[in-house]
């Protein structure tokens, strides 16, 4: 049974941080390239963060530049999104997405506000 599962999402104050985390199961991660995806209310769904399947390659979407960064780690089935200096508009629902098998999480909210 294929699975994504997202953690890490809740409540933040402006300007800080939190860590999301997207555990796989089910199929094979390693080789899969993965992405960070992200919608808020009423907005179209955003691409934040790729990493290819080794790491060696990452891409940000412009408005999360400098402040987010998307890791993995292949022996435990698992991609992070580090999100740091957070700004109100980054409130979203946060889904991870394994890229070559069009898999989905189910998302995890983060909330940015004072």
């Amino acid at each position: 049974q294929v699975q994504l599962v997202e953690s890490g999402g809740g409540l933040v104050q402006p300007g800080g941080s939190a860590r999301l985390s997207c555990a796989a199961s089910g199929f094979a991660f390693s080789r899969s390239i993965m992405k960070w995806h992200r919608q808020a209310p009423g907005k179209e769904r955003e691409l934040v963060a790729t990493i290819s399947v080794t790491g060696s390659t990452i891409i940000y979407a412009e408005s999360v530049k400098g402040r987010f960064t998307i890791s993995r780690d292949n022996t435990q089935n698992t991609v992070y999104l580090q999100m740091n200096s957070l700004k109100p508009e980054d409130t979203a629902v946060y889904f991870c997405n394994a890229y070559n098998f069009n898999y989905w999480g189910q998302g995890t909210q983060v909330t940015v506000s004072s």
